[in-house]
């Protein structure tokens, strides 16, 4: 009897300890899922109400770091900055920022160049960082790309520093030619030859201006508000006749092929002032007794057909170094060649603006001692070439207009850019 109690008792002890230790069991488990995982950290859930949100429509690029360097939200534009990588800040100095402003809450601002990843350019990326804590644990990081804001306050100042050496230039030489009539007053032969230096040097400050407010022009204003259909052999003849006095005193041939029917869509002014611009440099810069040629044709692309001006000319032509920046403003082949002739260094700059306003390009070909080709290509003026092309012409059956050669005016010019030396 004894020993059946006993056990009995043994029993009811060992069910009770297993109840005390399942009941155990179970509340540790509760614990374990309510506690928060590291995964759990990093999802939106840690973010504040509605920061998700603005991050997201935020311009800057947005990083989210936790309280142990992991990064918690992060925009694409961060990610393609290189600034996240790895799911880790991937720059050291940003990092240090943030640390310091979750140590003592204040907010950091740096300026920073960075390497552009991807790239064996040697240029850096601008970027200005701005740091701010999120709440207890979390950190913003906002950072802004400044890269082309740089960019257009240097090409400012390249400006303006250019501006004030043209300008310098004429000026400083009237006053010492003015200087020089006064001191040869009972001289008229001197008096006379500085005078006409003078005028020259007039001449050459007034051009300048004209193509400063010229090229300010092409910059701010929308050519394509005041557009209507232009005929290219219109353009054509106005750059000749702009051109014909500089022409005859260098005993240079001008011709012109391939301009008929063509028409394009734009500023009359301003695509007069480019194609301009481009027949007076293949004369500037072509010796005495050579030929400029004009050609226009029709070819097709996408979105729509364009028409090509080629201007050729058999003058000094552009090295390789220089082929890429003759489109600068203020940038000369030849600085000495181009004072010589009066030249600005800004009529190509002003060729390339109106080109891009008007929704063309302008292209160069050129060969040392060979001369050089400006192609200028601009959408055609569709309406107006339906409306003036003939129900039938028999010499176009059977060819493509991207196969039409460049008409022929006297000798014949290329299609190719090179263009033909002349004995």
């Amino acid at each position: 009897m004894n020993v059946d109690a006993a056990v009995a008792a043994v029993a009811a002890i060992a069910g009770l300890c297993t109840g005390v230790f399942a009941m155990l069991a179970f509340r540790w488990s509760e614990r374990d899922q309510a506690k928060p995982t590291r995964t759990s950290l990093h999802t939106d859930a840690v973010l504040p109400p509605g920061v998700d949100t603005v991050l997201s429509v935020l311009r800057s690029s947005a990083v989210v770091l936790d309280e142990a360097d992991a990064v918690v939200k992060a925009s694409s534009a961060a990610y393609a900055l290189g600034l996240v990588r790895g799911g880790k800040l991937a720059v050291e100095p940003m990092l240090q920022m943030a640390r310091d402003t979750r140590r003592d809450g204040e907010i950091r601002q740096v300026e920073l160049d960075l390497p552009r990843r991807g790239t064996g350019r040697g240029d850096a990326l601008a970027v200005s960082a701005r740091v701010a804590p999120l709440g207890s644990r979390l950190v913003l990081l906002l950072v802004e790309d400044l890269t082309e804001a740089r960019r257009i306050e240097a090409v400012r100042r390249d400006f303006v520093a250019n501006v004030s050496h043209e300008l310098k230039t004429p000026v400083g030489a009237l006053s010492l030619l003015s200087e020089a009539v006064m001191d040869a007053s009972d001289d008229p032969e001197a008096v006379e030859r500085f005078a006409g230096r003078m005028q020259n040097e007039a001449t050459r400050l007034t051009n300048l201006v004209q193509e400063l407010i010229d090229l300010s022009r092409v910059q701010n204003d929308d050519p394509l508000e005041d557009a209507e259909p232009v005929r290219v052999d219109e353009l054509v003849a106005e750059a000749i006749d702009r051109c014909r006095q500089q022409a005859g005193s260098k005993q240079i041939t001008m011709a012109a092929a391939g301009t008929a029917d063509l028409h394009v869509w734009g500023n009359r002014g301003q695509l007069a002032a480019a194609l301009g611009n481009l027949v007076e440099n293949a004369v500037n810069y072509s010796p005495a007794r050579t030929r400029v040629g004009i050609a226009g044709r029709r070819v097709q692309a996408h979105g729509g057909d364009l028409i090509e001006i080629a201007v050729t000319d058999q003058g000094i032509g552009i090295s390789e170094k220089d082929r890429d920046r003759v489109f600068e403003r203020f940038y000369r082949v030849d600085p000495a060649r181009s004072r010589a002739t009066g030249g600005t260094g800004l009529g190509l700059a002003i060729v390339k603006h109106v080109a891009a306003s008007h929704g063309g390009e302008v292209t160069v070909w050129s060969a040392e001692g060979q001369g050089s080709t400006f192609t200028l290509r601009l959408p055609e003026a569709g309406a107006v070439r339906d409306r003036a092309r003939p129900a039938s012409d028999p010499s176009a059956e059977g060819l493509d207009e991207e196969d039409r050669p460049y008409e022929t005016f006297n000798d014949p010019l290329p299609a190719h850019p090179a263009p033909e030396v002349l004995p």
